[in-house]
Order: structure tokens, then C-alpha cells, then sequence
């Protein structure tokens, strides 16, 4: 039976890697002003071994935190395997900056915004100068994080690569259903089209999206347009984004399917190298973007049947031929496949141009990411 390495942990990111398009990794600041990955507010191990010191990231040195066993964004960094899929094979990081607990002294507290913004920009900084320490291209990540003034916390900070931000907005404090709660009046006053049009005056490169907005039933509060993965619903969600990126989370097996049909990215907790099927009822394919399908090769994958889809999948994988491996002609192809199917706004032309200037894959492309490495985990994570 699969195990997956406990979450953001090293071998839990580099297994993510290896399997998906992408990783998704949440990053913090230690006391020491090093980039340490790690999700929760509180170092997340039995509090008997946190040793009577405080319970939170922050108020701990990197060196302390890599003795419980974390991970350091420059121990990910310099992983070879991470370094050949990003540089080698045109795969991305989507690096979440977590907020510290009000309760940590030099996040400012409660009320001092101009601290809060200035603790976020030293965070993508710091996280940013290992990314160009390392040669990672800059179209290959992006910033993102539940912090509404985030072009006033990349400006403070000097960022310059790509950001976004997670909304609706959770606060760095309380539990789930206190979130929740609070999430609620903007999740209802904030329609996809609106989500989507905030992100775009930002410039962000892609929108990361709750499930909540597409899945029945609560796609059907927000006010203003519903939309979905089926159906009207989801021929009105292709008409509104015209081809922009929207990374949806979280995604279960469940509806996997349906949301690569749709167009859009997956951050997905699944990462047995077993499952070759789909609860839905369709062969699993995980690397949609660094693995491409053209048109026939898709409807194979599509109509491959339980009994016959692992030899199915053999022999796609023996045929199909890496992005950063396609010729012009056969990138040009596989764009022209996937601007008509999903009515991708920008052309052909102008999506081969970027990747010319950038060394990096178009956005527009879906992918499968790997949420925390290889998925989320049980508390304690370690």
C-alpha cells in the first residue's frame, strides 16, 4: 500500500515533482530570516517536542526546525531532480507565503498593516533571491498568498516575480469553521467573473480558485453568473475566461476528470503512483502539460475501459513526446488542439512567442500539481 512522505517535507515534494506538472509549497520566515517550508502557524510536531519554546514558526531558527525534520526552500532548491524538472523539463512552483499568527510579535499584531505587508515582501524576497540563486526562470513560478494588499506587500518587498492572491481571504488566525465563517460575505459578494477580472487588473499570470465557485451546490451563491463543470454552467465558464488560467482547489479523485475537461489546473492530494483509474471512471493521466495529448491521443485516453486502460496508458507513454522535446510544428499543434476545445483568447502565435521569451511554458497550458509535494497530511506532520 502507498504511504506518501508526510507533507512539504522533501521527499514529499520531489516525489509531487516526479509525478505531476507542478508543486504547490507553503513557505515561512524563521526567526533567523530564513525561507523554511511549512504550512501550519504552529510548528506542526507533538507539542512535547517543541521543548517549552513558543508554538510558532516564526519565533524559531531554520537550524531548529531541519532538526525536526522540515524542510528548507534551499534544501528543495538545490534537490537535482527538482532542478532537471524545472530547468530540464519546463515544470512550475506555486509558492504560497503564509501569514504568522498574530500572537507572533514582529508580524505587527492586529492592526499594523504597513508590518504585515513588510513581513510578506521579506518572505517572497528572501524565497525569490534562492529562486534566482538556483536559475529557476521566473515564468516558471508564482507567489500567491491569503493576503489582500499583495501588491503593496511585493512593491515593500522588491518582488519581481509573478504573484497572485487567494481569495476569498482567511485570516491568520482561529480554526476551519472560524474561516469559513468569515469567508463567507465575500465568497457570496464575489462572483467568478469577478474573481477572475481582480486577478487580471493584477496581472497575475493565473486565478487560484476554491472548488466552492464550480461545484454543486455551493457554485450557487455567489451572485452574478453560476458556473460549473458541466453542462451550460460549464460552457459559460469557458465563454467567461476565455482561456485564462484558473487553478482549482482542492480537487478530489472524484472530479479530476471533469476538471481537466473543463480547461482548468488541478491541486490534487492524490499522489499514488498506483491510481491508473479514476473513481469517475476514466484513466488516470498526470502529467497533462509536460506529457502532452493531442487530439487522437486524447480520445484514446478518454475511451479506454477499466480492463484495458493500463495498456492503454503503456503505450501512450511510449508515444508521446515531451513538450520541451516537441519541435515547432508539434507545439503549434498540440496550441491550435487546446485554444479551439477550451476558446482560448490569445493565439497561437502570441503563446509561442512567450515561451520563446521566457523559456517557460504558457500558463494557458493545464496542469496537475502536486498540493504540499505529494498531498496533505494528518497533524502532527511529523
Amino acid at each position: 500500500m502507498y504511504h506518501p512522505a508526510p507533507e512539504n517535507t522533501l521527499d514529499s515534494l520531489v516525489h509531487g515533482m516526479e509525478l505531476f506538472d507542478a508543486i504547490e509549497f507553503d513557505v515561512r520566515l524563521t526567526k533567523d530570516d530564513h525561507v523554511i517550508i511549512h504550512h501550519d502557524r504552529k510548528v506542526s510536531v507533538d507539542p512535547n517536542a517543541r521543548l517549552g519554546k513558543s508554538p510558532y514558526v516564526e519565533d524559531w531558527d531554520l537550524d531548529e526546525l531541519l532538526e525536526l525534520g522540515f524542510c528548507s526552500l534551499e534544501m528543495l532548491l538545490e534537490h537535482p531532480r527538482i532542478q532537471h524538472a524545472v530547468q530540464e523539463q519546463g515544470k512550475v512552483m506555486v509558492v504560497e507565503t503564509k501569514r504568522p499568527s498574530y500572537k507572533v510579535k514582529r508580524s505587527g499584531g492586529w492592526f499594523a498593516k504597513n508590518r504585515h505587508d513588510a513581513h510578506m515582501g521579506a518572505t517572497m524576497k528572501r524565497a525569490e533571491m534562492l529562486l534566482d540563486q538556483y536559475e529557476i526562470p521566473p515564468q516558471s513560478t508564482v507567489h500567491y498568498a491569503f493576503h489582500k494588499s499583495m501588491s503593496d506587500a511585493t512593491r515593500v518587498g522588491g518582488v519581481q516575480r509573478n504573484w497572485s492572491t487567494l481569495l476569498p481571504m482567511i485570516r491568520p488566525f482561529a480554526g476551519r469553521k472560524t474561516h469559513r465563517v468569515l469567508a463567507f460575505p465575500e465568497f457570496l459578494t464575489t462572483s467568478f467573473t469577478r474573481l477572475m477580472r481582480k486577478h487580471q487588473r493584477n496581472a497575475s499570470p493565473m486565478m487560484p480558485c476554491a472548488i466552492e465557485y464550480l461545484a454543486s451546490p455551493t457554485n450557487q451563491i455567489p451572485l452574478g453568473k453560476t458556473v460549473g463543470l458541466r453542462g451550460k454552467s460549464l460552457e459559460r465558464l469557458t465563454k467567461i475566461r476565455q482561456g485564462f488560467p484558473v487553478y482549482l482547489w482542492p480537487v478530489s479523485a472524484n472530479i479530476e476528470h471533469d476538471v481537466l475537461n473543463a480547461g482548468l489546473s488541478v491541486l490534487t492530494d492524490s499522489s499514488d503512483p498506483n491510481m491508473t483509474w479514476l473513481p469517475s471512471g476514466h484513466a488516470r493521466w498526470t502529467q497533462p502539460a509536460t506529457l502532452p495529448l493531442d487530439e487522437k491521443q486524447s480520445m484514446k485516453l478518454k475511451n479506454a475501459t477499466k480492463n484495458e486502460h493500463l495498456s492503454v496508458l503503456r503505450s501512450l507513454k511510449s508515444e508521446v513526446t515531451p513538450w520541451r522535446e516537441c519541435d515547432v510544428s508539434r507545439k503549434r499543434e498540440l496550441l491550435t488542439y487546446w485554444r479551439q476545445r477550451w476558446q482560448w483568447k490569445d493565439s497561437v502565435e502570441d503563446l509561442l512567442a512567450f515561451e520563446e521569451t521566457n523559456v517557460s511554458m504558457p500558463w494557458q497550458i493545464v496542469r496537475m500539481i502536486g498540493h504540499r509535494g505529494a498531498g496533505k497530511t494528518k497533524r502532527p506532520v511529523l
